[in-house]
């Protein structure tokens, strides 16, 4: 941790770069963010191991990464993102489906721990001579880059690096803390417990357009740490089409994504039947068998509504027949957000933003919890279905650059599926730093 404060007091906040600006060979970013959160007493009946607890709670996580960008040759970069995590989530990350802090994927160890974030290299290839500018950022190296052109990247990363993107709505140190709402909730996205994976990901990049394929290694049990090194029967595949629009400065975007993973996995109708037949709790782990499917859609909007507004939105669905096993536990979801920026208040690095993120799942998944069935994080003993609603606001203020403080307040109602238990309330007070070097 030393030597993180030492490397950050050490360089300067990045700064954009002129559109006639060379490639840069390197850059070096550098974050920290820490989220503290507290729920109350809420009504509860009855709970069950994966329960949220009805005692009042107060937990904190912390993140520091570094990223770091290398440029092989005019069109290769490698990136290279240690990373160092700890703190504790609520019940131990359990009782949410849409779980309230991003920054804690299902890890609950209060020890920080370091760990590799993403290795990986990507390689452009152009057609045509026409060339745009990107700014040098996080995982990204600045410099011109062809507008049309087909991207290699093979490595260590996350999906959401390059899937289900969206303006408003897509980072938990800065934006919306919540699962279902950073990303696609209904999106069981190949990953480990920390929220990465190997694989590869080819994008062919138009004007207008871009189309996405990625494949990436499942994990070898739901949650697991480990991955399944069976990638021709067990894997994650994920397309996505992106088209960008704009009406004068009014700008929008529309992705679809499409995902089918195999996995060791099990199905919640022959758990129910198998405890039937045995006159047990069903087990969703006792049915678990290599290449199960599971599928999904997902929409992504934003559109801006004048330069300091936006608004967006997400749709998904998945089969509901497979055990939730990568990502979390929704089937179905919809979420409707607004964001502005305050240029008005004469405070243009602020923002504040809500939305509102209703989350479902399938008929046969809800009487899998409601006959005492667990997934691997939510599970009450039973169920008296309800879809699980989260309303979330944020006010997110620069202090001075790089340093940012903000106040996010979510309300759940019938967590983790369940009419019996809640409402939730859960203030949350984040601070976050970010500095570059290039």
């Amino acid at each position: 941790m030393v030597c993180l404060w030492l490397l950050f007091l050490s360089v300067a906040p990045a700064t954009a770069q002129d559109d006639t600006a060379a490639p840069e060979r390197w850059n070096l970013f550098y974050q920290a963010t820490s989220v503290g959160q507290y729920h109350g007493t809420f009504r509860s009946p009855y709970s069950g191991k994966f329960s949220l607890q009805n005692y009042p709670e107060r937990d904190v996580s912390l993140t520091t990464t570094l990223f770091l960008g290398l440029r092989l040759d005019k069109n290769t970069a490698l990136y290279f993102d240690p990373e160092i995590a700890g703190g504790r989530g609520f019940s131990g990350v359990n009782g949410l489906a849409n779980s309230s802090n991003g920054e804690l994927p299902r890890v609950a160890s209060a020890t920080p721990k370091p760990y590799l974030a993403r290795l990986y290299l990507s390689h452009d290839f152009a057609f045509g001579s026409e060339k745009e500018t990107v700014e040098s950022d996080q995982n990204q190296l600045p410099g011109p880059r062809p507008v049309k052109r087909y991207t290699v990247t093979a490595g260590r990363f996350t999906l959401t690096d390059f899937f289900d993107n969206n303006r408003y709505s897509h980072d938990p140190r800065t934006q919306f803390l919540g699962w279902g709402v950073m990303f696609n909730g209904a999106w069981d996205y190949p990953a480990d417990v920390r929220g990465y994976t190997w694989g590869w990901v080819h994008e062919l990049h138009l004007r207008n357009w871009s189309f996405r394929y990625a494949s990436a290694a499942m994990p070898r049990e739901a949650n697991g740490l480990r991955f399944d090194r069976r990638l021709l029967r067990n894997r994650g595949d994920v397309y996505e089409g992106e088209y960008r629009y704009a009406t004068g400065d009014r700008a929008g975007t529309l992705r679809l994504l499409h995902f089918r993973n195999h996995a060791n996995a099990g199905t919640y109708a022959d758990s129910i039947n198998l405890a039937a037949a045995t006159h047990t709790t069903p087990d969703i782990t006792a049915t678990r068998r290599n290449g199960t499917l599971k599928y999904g859609f997902g929409l992504n909007v934003e559109q801006s509504i004048t330069k300091d507004v936006g608004v967006f939105g997400r749709l998904g669905w998945n089969d509901g027949k497979t055990e939730s096993f990568a990502f979390t536990a929704i089937d179905r979801l919809a979420t409707l957000g607004i964001s502005v920026t305050g240029t008005r208040w004469h405070r243009p690095f602020d923002t504040a933003a809500t939305e509102f993120t209703a989350s479902g799942i399938s008929r046969v998944h809800s009487t899998y919890l409601a006959n005492g069935g667990y997934d691997f994080l939510i599970g009450d003993g039973h169920l008296r279905y309800g879809p699980e609603c989260i309303s979330e606001s944020y006010y997110n203020a620069r202090l001075f650059p790089g340093f940012f403080a903000t106040f996010d307040l979510q309300h759940v109602s019938n967590p983790a599926y369940n009419r019996d238990r809640g409402p939730v309330w859960i203030p949350s007070v984040r601070l976050h730093m970010e500095f570059g070097k290039h």
